[in-house]
């Protein structure tokens, strides 16, 4: 497998908890953890926003993301399952699995 494509919740933590000023838009990279708030582990998932199209501060949506695979992943990835979105080690938002899309070679 190469990757696990979800349908999920993000929130963009409003700017006086995240120090994030700026909305996202086009091709986000943000670092996803679903370990504790101090874990180095992160995983690599991709949100995409189309042109014109962004994520404030504060705000919430529904999105697909697509997570670069890694042994053990599906079994974190399951609706219902919250996690830390990161910029390095800053908390800026938080994402909920609504549902598995694609696992995909």
């Amino acid at each position: 497998m190469s990757n696990i494509k979800v349908r999920a919740r993000i929130t963009l933590l409003p700017s006086e908890e995240s120090s994030r000023t700026l909305p996202v838009r086009g091709s986000y990279r943000p670092n996803h953890n679903f370990g504790a708030a101090d874990s180095g582990d992160m995983e690599v998932g991709f949100i995409e926003f189309a042109e014109g199209e962004s994520l404030h501060p504060g705000e919430t949506i529904e999105r697909e993301i697509t997570f670069w695979f890694r042994p053990g992943l599906n079994e974190v990835l399951v609706p219902g399952r919250a996690w830390r979105i990161q910029e390095g080690t800053q908390l800026v938002g938080i994402g909920t699995v609504l549902k598995i899309l694609d696992e995909s070679d």
